[in-house]
């Protein structure tokens, strides 16, 4: 019976052995017939971007038949990337949405000696090279954030781009009040917390940044800064609100809505960028969007756009399939397939061997004498700060925190994130 029992256990160890060694083959192929599978992870989310996008992944796949490219664009990305990196089982290709360096240096493998490196945009290179010269990323775009407008609803309502903070307001009062309500003069898909981070993040460069009398970055970076400063953006936010300036719904606003509404002559301002334009022209091709830099705040300052790298594929240090993400790279960069997407993306190339037009290029060309500001957290707050301008600013439109209070909960997560 000992010998039969014997038996039976080595076929058992025989078989554990057999399926392990298959599994390894497997994952080294990614598959019976030697296709390799690439999981990939973006941060696209207008419908416009991820078309684009998908349009040249699909010809890559067609090109490399054994190569397959599973294509992931989670609306908790940040979130999702967070638990992926603290289980080190990080996507083959990933989007660094502006935290190449920063959040996920640890992560990307070193691409200094792609092709493709020779014509980035030197614009880039304090953002995606560090002094090594480890290059982190591949730019699919860059950004140049602003405010995005109605322009048929500011002609109408005689309303000229706004650069002052209070021309801004003053601009949305006008439309409030010529509308008679039918327009929204401020949307905000309030819904998700980013819509509103991406509006104090925003404003705060001039509130705090780009004016030398009011400007806090060694502070910020020394972590010295007193938060009171802070406190006007959260007034600013809640006179909106309160005077009706802002969607009514904009806790419970989806991005997604952002297109037909504009499309439909009923939002004046948001802050929704992307593809927000070409997709709105499509449903009305009577609307033109148009986009402009974020106004001044304090007396003398000057407008400021607000960008860096914007949307990015970095190949992740582990990956087993490190030639086939490369040769994914490699397509992508191909002046052709950057083209595609930075007008699927209406945003700027980042390729000196490449001239994209897109929908806002004219806007981009009439304010090219704006300077090009990094965004505000990256550089100047610790990680995870980003949620929490957004959770804040959520309190604040609910009601349940002040601009005080947003001011000081603001401080408290900015000291206890540092000290991680």
């Amino acid at each position: 019976m000992k010998k039969y029992l014997n038996m039976f256990l080595l076929i058992v160890a025989f078989s554990l052995i057999v399926s392990g060694c298959s599994r390894s083959a497997s994952n080294k192929t990614g598959g019976e017939d030697g296709t390799i599978t690439l999981s990939l992870f973006s941060s696209m989310s207008n419908e416009g971007e991820k078309k684009a996008f998908a349009s040249v992944v699909a010809k890559f796949e067609e090109a490399n038949p054994k190569i397959k490219i599973e294509l992931n664009s989670p609306g908790d990305y940040e979130d999702m990337l967070r638990v992926k990196m603290a289980a080190n089982d990080m996507p083959d290709l990933f989007d660094t949405h502006g935290w190449s360096q920063l959040r996920y240096g640890e992560y990307v493998m070193d691409l200094k000696d792609m092709d493709w490196v020779k014509n980035l945009d030197p614009a880039l290179n304090q953002i995606l090279k560090d002094k090594d010269g480890k290059v982190y990323a591949l730019p699919l775009n860059q950004a140049k954030d602003g405010i995005s407008y109605n322009v048929a609803v500011l002609k109408e309502y005689g309303i000229e781009q706004p650069a002052t903070l209070d021309e801004f307001m003053k601009a949305l009062e006008t439309v409030k009040e010529k509308s008679k309500g039918e327009v929204t003069p401020l949307w905000i898909p309030g819904s998700d917390k980013d819509g509103i981070a991406q509006i104090f993040d925003e404003f705060a460069t001039p509130l705090l940044i780009t004016d030398q009398k009011n400007s806090y970055g060694d502070q910020l970076v020394d972590g010295t800064f007193d938060w009171n400063n802070y406190t006007l953006l959260a007034e600013k936010m809640k006179e909106m609100q309160n005077k009706g300036l802002l969607n009514e719904d904009v806790l419970t606003a989806q991005l997604q809505q952002a297109t037909e509404l504009i499309a439909q002559n009923k939002i004046a301002f948001t802050f929704v960028a992307g593809s927000l334009g070409p997709d709105a022209t499509e449903l009305n091709p009577d609307v033109k969007i148009g986009t402009m830099p974020v106004p001044a705040i304090h007396a003398g300052d000057q407008p400021s756009w607000i960008g860096g790298e914007r949307h990015t594929l970095a190949i992740f240090k582990n990956t087993k399939h490190a030639d086939e993400a490369r040769r994914f790279l490699d397509f992508i960069a191909q002046p052709e397939n950057i083209i595609t997407i930075a007008k699927g993306t209406s945003a700027p190339d980042a390729f000196t061997n490449v001239d994209a037009e897109n929908y806002f290029s004219a806007y981009y060309k009439e304010f090219e004498d704006i300077d090009v500001q990094p965004y505000f957290d990256r550089v100047y707050l610790p990680s995870g700060m980003w949620d929490v301008m957004g959770t804040t600013g959520q309190e604040l439109l609910s009601g349940s925190l002040t601009p005080e209070k947003l001011s000081k909960k603001m401080g408290e997560e900015y000291n206890r994130l540092r000290k991680q």
